[in-house]
């Protein structure tokens, strides 16, 4: 056969000189990269060469028991292993495989805010520099001990100039400094020199490093190499990536569930346990049964490639190895970052290339991928494994990644392996305690059991309430955070529960109508098994009739959970490990009720950059701001469960989150008012927009259609009116506008009203708003300029003395 590095070796003298089965390891290809010409293309590597998942793995262990027998048992049992991202992190894997007892943990390009860095390092050469270490346990590198740790097990695919591993050398050796060292490669092909420089390091620190690799050699080059490389790419393509073409699949990519055990990781990016390696190893081969019956059972798999994603390798790799062992016919290989010249010729190693963006919004911003000699490796079917951060609409996208596999393979498939969450340790340094199972009715809630879980505490003991005068004071004068505390549960009076009656019979069609557009968008264009997370409390009663309208209409019974996310402090972390954990996180859909301007759209966002493979986008039943994409409607109108408090939302106050209630490890809280029992009407709200879905069921069909054509990407309006109308206003402060209908209740029920800014003509939509108004004292001022119903102005200088002591508001501060 012909050696696939002829082709560079003729023309640019490139050679390798070593060990005879260097060029059965090898083969060479042109990069686009201005730092380095060639590179050398491992066939057993499993990154841009598919190859069986069996001599892959097998590479990987075997090198893993040889540091084994190098280290004996008692060290061998103290070791720690660390993988290079992204081409060596199944690499890794594998020779911790074979240690057996080793902890693995790989570097990665994928920074995570909940995880403080460990350490970090720079890869000189390669396309993206950048690499971190961010381990779930702070003690990683201390196994054994600060005072005796153990050795540390260095694992890339090849070993050249030894830059990258002096690095890596000098930042641990520096925070976590060890008398041992094992470098493990596929090929060591340092030059003398760079031979010279690892000894000098050893010397340097007294520490003793060793060597591992299946073969050594060199790689000749000449002087000019890098010159000569890049005009030899202009001349194959003008030195131009492919042009990303858009193109849809003819048939959709099949998508296989799993199975994946719950809280597993996904891989060694935050560290990989050999209880995690056991688990991973017992689960195997029920999930790929669950592979080999999703694509129709052996006789219609045909000749299949396991396709990885990027840094997750080792999870494809595994799943391939298993189908291997089931009889099926794999290879295995993954997508890439590097940017690498394709030559169809037999002397060459990269034949063809595939490009697509991007898909798992990188920290470093979007770019090209690439996935190599997929295209004419004859392959019937291509899976494709991602983690479920890189679940995005960019892979399902015209041009994306599992649209350019069909072109290349007759069926492709999708499995996603929920993206791992973790969780930084406690002080001591121990395995959080395991999360409880969420609360549900009767126990805690009003609402049916299977209606929703609340991920909560139950604080219904403590006493939180405080009178409105004083929680207003405090939040504005900087002593307090509004959830802190709970204000006192308004009690209506009989007018004012007749209006939220009268306001029900009114608008439960259209809010049934909202409630069927929301979740059929949620169904064709988010997940078509979303989880529904609610965010407690407002957008509950949402995710409750969301959940009735699935089974109502598709006979689909949705997960639905209610979490608990503050303002200025963030989403509850311990209940998305919760999810994380129990569901695929690309799955869940965050639900709210409305959107006034928009702050807990970017509160959910910001919370969520530390929390891979959750959407931050939610679903609203009316989105009068702008924003949003996926909503019911963009009226402002009188949603009635807007008008009450726990009574309509299953008797749970809103949360609570305070430093001495809610410890680290721990949901934010909340109270069951069981008292209060006599007044509740959750149940019947559910019921009422429930009894119209048959009514609405043409208009919501009609309503999606127009939807699904229409331009539904978020302006903002609604944040650009609040910051004109708080200048106008003197408030000098957005957050204490508060715009639509259903903000500017919350104002009259919980906060000390300033004024109400009404949209003139507004009917019966500001029944409620009035008689609020006139109970509180709070004028009502009428408005041509509005783009919502009303808006709410909370008082911008409160002191008790400024509004009188009932908290009625007596003129502007």
């Amino acid at each position: 056969m012909v050696w696939t590095g002829t082709w560079v070796s003729d023309r640019l003298g490139i050679e390798l000189a070593g060990d005879d089965e260097l060029r059965g390891l090898l083969g060479l290809a042109l990069r686009r990269n201005p730092k380095r010409a060639h590179l050398l293309v491992s066939g057993v590597l499993g990154k841009h060469v598919p190859q069986l998942p069996s001599v892959v793995h097998g590479h990987g262990v075997t090198l893993g028991r040889r540091v084994r027998a190098l280290l004996g048992p008692e060290e061998a049992a103290r070791a720690v292993v660390l993988g290079y991202a992204e081409t060596a992190t199944a690499l890794g894997h594998a020779v911790a495989d074979g240690l057996e007892t080793a902890p693995y943990l790989h570097s990665t390009r994928r920074p995570v805010a909940s995880v403080p860095s460990a350490g970090g390092f720079e890869e000189s050469h390669s396309h993206a520099t950048s690499h971190l270490l961010l381990p779930e346990d702070p003690a990683f590198f201390d196994r054994g001990g600060e005072a005796d740790r153990g050795p540390l097990v260095l694992v890339d695919d090849e070993f050249s100039t030894g830059n990258t591993v002096l690095n890596t050398l000098r930042d641990l050796h520096a925070r976590h400094p060890r008398d041992h060292y094992v470098i493990v490669a596929l090929v060591d092909m340092r030059a003398p020199g760079d031979a010279g420089r690892l000894a000098a390091f050893a010397e340097e620190t007294s520490a003793r490093v060793d060597v591992v690799a299946h073969a050594r050699g060199t790689v000749r080059l000449p002087e000019d190499v890098l010159a000569r490389g890049l005009r030899l790419v202009e001349e194959q393509d003008g030195g131009t990536a492919d042009p990303l073409v858009p193109c849809a699949p003819a048939v959709a990519p099949v998508r296989l569930e799993l199975g994946w055990p719950a809280g597993l990781p996904d891989g060694g990016r935050h560290g990989f346990t050999p209880d995690h390696r056991a688990r991973l190893r017992e689960a195997l081969p029920a999930m790929a049964a669950r592979i080999v019956d999703g694509l129709g059972g052996p006789e219609q798999t045909g000749r299949v490639l396991v396709l990885g994603f990027e840094e997750l390798m080792y999870a494809p790799l595994v799943l391939a190895r298993a189908l291997e062992e089931a009889g099926l016919d794999v290879r295995f290989s993954t997508t890439t970052r590097s940017p690498v010249l394709a030559v169809d010729d037999p002397g060459y190693a990269i034949r063809t290339r595939l490009a697509f963006p991007a898909h798992d919004d990188p920290a470093d911003g979007p770019g090209e991928r690439y996935a190599y000699n997929v295209a004419g490796g004859g392959f019937d079917t291509v899976l494709a494994v991602v983690d479920s951060a890189a679940d995005t609409p960019a892979l399902h996208a015209p041009g994306g990644l599992l649209a350019q596999l069909a072109t290349a393979a007759p069926r492709v498939a999708l499995a996603v392996v929920p993206a791992h969450t973790p969780v930084p340790r406690t002080p001591d340094r121990q395995e959080p305690p395991v999360l409880p199972a969420p609360l549900r009715g009767p126990d805690f809630s009003s609402y049916e059991p299977d209606d929703v879980g609340w991920l909560l505490q139950d604080l219904s003991a403590v006493r939180l309430e405080a009178p409105v005068e004083e929680r207003e004071e405090a939040v504005q004068r900087g002593g307090a955070h509004y959830a802190e505390s709970l204000p006192v549960e308004y009690q209506p009076t009989e007018e004012y529960q007749e209006l939220y009656r009268d306001a029900l019979a009114g608008s439960a069609a259209r809010i049934a109508r909202a409630v069927g557009t929301v979740t059929e968008l949620v169904l064709a264009e988010r997940s078509p098994r979303p989880v529904l997370v609610s965010l407690a409390r407002a957008g509950t009663p949402v995710g409750v009739l969301m959940r009735r309208w699935a089974r109502h209409r598709h006979g689909t019974e949705l997960p639905h959970y209610a979490v608990s996310i503050v303002r200025g402090r963030g989403i509850d972390a311990n209940a998305l490990r919760w999810l994380a954990a129990h569901h695929d996180p690309a799955d869940v859909v965050f639900v709210d009720g409305w959107t006034g301007k928009g702050a807990i759209t970017r509160e959910l966002a910001d919370a969520l950059a530390g929390f891979p493979g959750f959407d931050p986008e939610i679903a609203v039943l009316a989105d009068p701001g702008s924003c949003v994409r996926t909503y019911g409607t963009r009226e402002d109108f009188l949603i009635p469960s807007a008008c009450l408090n726990s009574t309509v939302s299953g008797l749970i106050s809103r949360t609570v989150l305070r430093d001495d209630l809610v410890g680290p490890y721990d949901y934010h809280g909340a109270k069951f008012y069981r008292e209060l029992s006599g007044s509740d009407v959750s149940r019947d709200f559910v019921a009422a927009v429930e009894d119209r879905f048959d009514e609405v069921a043409d208009a919501v069909d009609q309503q999606v259609k127009e939807a699904a054509s229409a331009d539904r990407a978020p302006t903002w309006e609604g944040w650009a009116a609040v910051e004109r109308i708080s200048e106008e206003q003197g408030i000098h402060d957005v957050n204490l506008v508060k715009p639509g209908v259903g903000e500017t209740t919350r104002v009259l029920l919980r906060r000390v009203p300033w004024k109400i800014l009404a949209r003139r003509g507004a009917g019966a939509d500001l029944a409620h708003i009035r008689l609020l108004a006139e109970q509180r004292g709070v004028p009502v001022e009428e408005r041509d300029d509005l783009p919502y119903t009303c808006v709410g102005l909370i008082h911008p200088r409160y002191t008790r003395g400024a509004t009188g002591a009932d908290g009625k508001a007596v003129g502007s501060a």
